[in-house]
C-alpha cells in the first residue's frame, strides 16, 4: 500500500444565527466571509486535537465566494492565520468544487506531494443583500496580494441559444430534468408532487436536528408540495420550498492530512476519517446536447467509480449526503446507488441546500464536515458525499470511513464526451414532440413563460417557448410526449400543441 493515506483530521462549521464559535458586537462585520473563514479554519484545527496542524498546511483552497470578491482570498486568509502554504487555490463556479478540491488534494497527499491541506469557504449573501438595502456594506475587498492559483472550468452553464429560450438559471433548468424524470417513471402529476413532498420532508427532519442549519424546522410533505402565497410555484413543478436557498450566512472548513502527519502532530485516532476513494466527471457541457433529460449517466459513473475504488457497493454505505439543490439532483443520485424513497439511511446529513442552507459554491464543505462528525460517531461505517456543478454538468463523489482502507487511495476522472450525443437545431420548423418543459411563475404565483424542449421528426432537438394562453393548461396534465408544431420567428422557436 501507499505510504500516505489521506484523512480528514479536523472540521468546523459556523452559523451566526446559532450559538456558534464566537460572538461579535457588530453582526455585519462578524459575517464578512474572510472573518468567518478565519473562525472556522482555527476551529477545525482545534477540532483535530492538534492546533499545530495549521503549520503543516501546504495548500489552502477556497471555493469561489459569491458575496465578496476579494483580490486574493486564500492569500488574505493565510496571512490572518499566520501561515504561508505553497499553494493558495481559488476555484471557478460550481457546487462540485469543495468535493473536487478534496478529491484533488487527497490525491496530492497520497502521492506524498503535500503534508496537509485545508478547504475553507464562507458566504454572507444574507448580510450582503441586507446591507445593500440599507447602505451599510463596508467590507474592504482589497485583501490578499498577487493572484491565487485558479482551479476549475470557467465556462458558464448554458449557451446563448439555451439562454435565448429562457433556460439560463438553475431555477429554470432543473425543472426540465424533473419533468422528464417524472414522465420516464410514468407517475401522474399528483403522484409526482406527493413524492417530491415526501422526499423533501424527510430532509427537514435532519435540518431540524442540525445546529448549523439555516432553517432548522421540520415541515410536512403536504406543506412542501402545496402551492400557497408563501410557497408559490417558482418553475413548475417546484414550489419555493423545493429550491435551494442561497441567502444565508454560513462557513465551513475541512483539514486534510496524511495519516502519518496527523499522528505525528498528535491527532487522536478516533478523530481520523479516511478518504477511501474519490471520483470526478464532466458531461457534455451544453444541456441542449445531452443524451437525455431523464437521467444522468455521468453522475452514475462518478458515484459508482468512487464505490468501486473503495471496494464496496452502495449497500455497504450507511450515510449519504447527495447534492440537493433541487429534488431531481437527489433523485438521480438515488437511482445511481439503487436507493428507493423512504430508505432509512436517508439522503442527507445536513438537511440539504433548501433547509441547512445553500451557500453558493460552498455547501459541500458543510456536508463533508457533517459527514465527518457523523462517521466519528458511527465508527467503522461508510459514508458518501456528492457534489454537483451547473446542470448535471460537473460531478464529484467520495467514500469515507473511520475504518482504515485495505487498498490504496483511488481516484478516477471521467472527461467530457468528445462528441455530443444529440444535435441541437437553432431554427426549428415542422412537426415535433415535447421531450420536457417547465412553466415560470411570477411573484404573484401566476404563470408567465414556458420553456419547451422537443424533438423534430428527424430527431434533432430544439428549445422553444409556448403561447401564454396554454401555460395554465400544461401544468394540469402531462405535457411530455405532446405532439404539435414548432416554428421559428425572429430567431425564437415557438411550440404549439396540436
Amino acid at each position: 500500500m501507499q505510504g500516505h493515506l489521506p484523512v480528514i483530521a479536523g472540521v468546523a462549521q459556523y452559523n451566526p444565527r446559532a450559538a456558534g464559535l464566537a460572538q461579535a458586537p457588530e453582526p455585519l462585520a462578524m459575517r464578512e466571509p474572510l472573518t468567518m473563514m478565519d473562525l472556522v479554519a482555527r476551529a477545525a484545527a482545534e477540532d483535530s486535537g492538534a492546533p499545530d496542524l495549521l503549520k503543516s498546511i501546504d495548500a489552502i483552497a477556497i471555493p469561489n465566494i459569491a458575496s465578496a470578491r476579494y483580490q486574493n482570498a486564500p492569500d488574505a486568509l493565510a496571512a490572518r492565520l499566520g501561515i504561508n502554504p505553497r499553494r493558495k487555490i481559488y476555484t471557478t463556479f460550481g457546487g462540485n468544487t469543495p468535493q473536487f478540491l478534496v478529491n484533488h488534494l487527497a490525491g496530492e497527499i497520497a502521492a506524498g506531494k503535500i503534508r496537509a491541506a485545508m478547504i475553507v469557504g464562507a458566504e454572507a449573501i444574507y448580510s450582503q443583500r441586507h446591507a445593500q438595502k440599507t447602505g451599510g456594506m463596508n467590507w474592504d475587498l482589497r485583501k490578499g496580494t498577487g493572484a491565487p492559483e485558479m482551479m476549475g472550468d470557467p465556462r458558464m452553464g448554458t449557451n446563448a441559444y439555451e439562454d435565448r429560450h429562457g433556460a439560463r438559471m438553475p431555477i429554470q433548468v432543473y425543472p426540465l430534468f424533473e419533468n422528464a424524470y417524472r414522465a420516464r417513471n410514468g407517475w401522474s402529476l399528483t403522484q409526482h408532487r406527493e413524492r417530491l413532498g415526501q422526499l423533501w420532508s424527510s430532509m427537514t427532519k435532519v435540518a431540524a436536528r442540525n445546529p448549523y442549519a439555516w432553517f432548522p424546522k421540520e415541515r410536512s410533505a403536504i406543506e412542501i408540495a402545496t402551492a400557497t402565497p408563501d410557497n408559490r410555484i417558482i418553475c413548475f413543478p417546484y414550489t419555493k420550498l423545493m429550491n435551494a436557498i442561497m441567502e444565508v450566512d454560513l462557513a465551513a472548513a475541512v483539514i486534510l492530512a496524511s495519516d502519518s502527519e496527523a499522528r505525528r502532530l498528535g491527532v487522536p485516532d478516533h478523530k481520523l476519517v479516511y478518504i477511501h476513494a474519490t471520483a470526478d466527471a464532466t458531461d457534455s457541457w451544453w444541456i441542449s446536447e445531452r443524451e437525455s433529460f431523464a437521467r444522468s449517466p455521468m453522475l452514475r459513473s462518478c458515484v459508482n467509480a468512487a464505490l468501486d475504488g473503495a471496494g464496496i457497493d452502495a449497500n455497504a454505505v450507511s450515510h449519504f449526503d447527495f447534492y440537493s439543490c433541487f429534488p431531481v439532483a437527489v433523485e438521480f443520485a438515488m437511482d445511481a446507488v439503487g436507493m428507493t424513497l423512504g430508505d432509512p439511511r436517508g439522503v442527507t446529513v445536513t438537511g440539504g441546500l433548501p433547509f441547512a442552507g445553500g451557500p453558493a459554491n460552498n455547501y459541500v464543505t458543510h456536508s463533508i464536515a457533517a459527514m465527518t462528525s457523523r462517521l466519528r460517531a458511527h465508527a467503522g461505517e461508510f459514508g458518501m458525499t456528492t457534489g454537483l456543478g451547473w446542470y448535471f454538468t460537473k460531478h464529484a463523489a467520495a467514500v469515507y470511513s473511520t475504518r482504515a482502507p485495505e487498498r490504496d487511495f483511488a481516484y478516477r476522472a471521467f472527461k467530457e464526451p468528445a462528441q455530443s450525443a444529440v444535435v441541437a437545431i437553432e431554427q426549428a420548423e415542422g412537426p415535433a414532440t415535447v421531450e420536457t418543459y417547465t412553466v415560470e411563475h411570477d411573484r404573484a404565483g401566476l404563470p408567465t413563460n414556458a420553456i419547451v424542449v422537443g424533438r423534430l421528426a428527424t430527431g434533432e432537438r430544439f428549445f422553444a417557448r409556448a403561447p401564454r394562453e396554454i401555460l395554465a393548461d400544461i401544468e394540469r396534465e402531462e405535457f411530455v410526449g405532446r405532439r404539435g408544431r414548432v416554428r421559428n420567428t425572429d430567431g425564437l422557436n415557438v411550440f404549439e400543441p396540436a
